[in-house]
């Protein structure tokens, strides 16, 4: 237990590198959010003549979308350039010569970085979303959504067009009804059904004011017929599910909490959207591996800032942002390749963070420490 002790080191060490993270963190904010959202909140200003208060809080719903970012770029910095600062003025020497390894040295920055992935979960979870819902991200689209009822040996029965679809209702709906005769290249149509507005139910979307286009079966244009309210999507649990995948067919991964994603990951799932479940599946998994690089990117601050007293300061800071840079790329990269089934969606999400933890020893050897 005495290994564990609390020391005068490490109280020492937590206040450099929090008030360096705490730094790195508020210049990196400033950064990201400054070119592009500083610009369109100052034009809504100008143009549209909201607020001030108005554009504080649009500014202030922007930082937790930042934030999780921000959060482990802030630590690896944070500590790189504390060790760095340890070594340059060799307090690091003075530590080692005490008897502290560089593992025990390190160890309040690695407990440090844990407090930061569980932070950093927490902001992915319940403030992004959050954040999302008020600044009315994925609350109105504007935007077409089509969903393929199938017969008993897939071929076409119906399909359903909502062409505007907001949190106020269902708007502008084409239901295509298949005729069942069909020809090698082309299904044909029976009847084309047109309403205005759609009210969901429980049980079923009553169409309101609808017309049919009634189409023969040599699929010529015959007649139109007022039907009234016409009932779609009538089997049981159809309706809602319909209706989930709509209004989640456009939210953005990082609106969704984890249970909001993971219920609709089950839907995708049920419904055979093979792709979009597979991206779901890899960001879902991501949500509880990517805060494990708080702890890794503070491990490798460690290390790239451990330096002789004359070395360049800027080759470790070189390589600490090429770290960075080098993880925020790849992350489409892989999330493509399980979109696309090319890699499991747990793998896609594993090997980023097995890479960078392989980074460690490397380092570590490297430094010959």
């Amino acid at each position: 237990m005495e290994k564990f002790k609390l020391t005068i080191f490490d109280k020492y060490i937590f206040k450099q590198v929090l008030g360096a993270t705490l730094v790195c963190l508020l210049l990196f904010i400033i950064v990201w959010i400054a070119p592009e959202t500083l610009v369109r909140i100052i034009k809504r200003l100008l143009i549209e003549h909201i607020s001030i208060f108005e554009a504080l809080k649009m500014l202030a719903f922007e930082i937790p979308k930042v934030l999780a970012k921000a959060i482990p770029v802030g630590i690896m910095l944070g500590s790189l350039f504390t060790f760095d600062s340890l070594c340059k003025n060799s307090e690091l020497s003075i530590f080692r010569g005490v008897g502290l390894s560089f593992t025990r040295i390190m160890a309040p920055v690695l407990v440090f970085g844990a407090f930061l992935s569980l932070l950093c979960f927490y902001v992915n979870d319940q403030l992004i979303p959050l954040a999302s819902a008020r600044s009315g991200e994925g609350l109105d689209h504007n935007a077409h959504f089509v969903y393929m009822i199938k017969n008993p040996d897939e071929s076409p029965k119906q399909a359903v067009i909502v062409s505007n679809f907001t949190r106020l209702g269902i708007a502008n709906l084409i239901v295509l009804n298949f005729s069942e005769k069909n020809y090698d290249d082309v299904s044909t149509f029976k009847s084309i059904i047109f309403s205005p507005f759609a009210i969901k139910t429980v049980n079923n979307w009553t169409l309101r004011e609808a017309k049919r286009y009634v189409i023969n079966k040599n699929g010529i244009y015959t007649h139109v017929e007022d039907i009234g309210n016409y009932k779609i999507l009538k089997e049981e649990g159809q309706a809602e599910e319909v209706y989930g995948l709509m209004k989640n067919s456009t939210r953005r991964d990082r609106s969704f909490t984890t249970l909001e994603m993971y219920k609709y990951i089950k839907l995708l799932k049920s419904q055979d959207y093979t792709d979009e479940c597979n991206f779901m599946l890899a960001k879902f998994y991501q949500r509880f591996l990517h805060p494990l690089t708080c702890i890794i990117f503070a491990a490798i601050g460690c290390l790239l800032g451990f330096s002789p007293p004359r070395s360049q300061r800027l080759v470790g800071f070189t390589a600490g942002v090429g770290i960075i840079f080098a993880y925020y790329i790849t992350l489409p990269f892989f999330d493509m390749l399980a979109q696309k089934s090319v890699l499991p969606p747990f793998l896609a999400s594993l090997i980023p963070i097995a890479i960078f933890i392989a980074t460690i020893f490397i380092i570590k050897k490297i430094r010959d420490l």
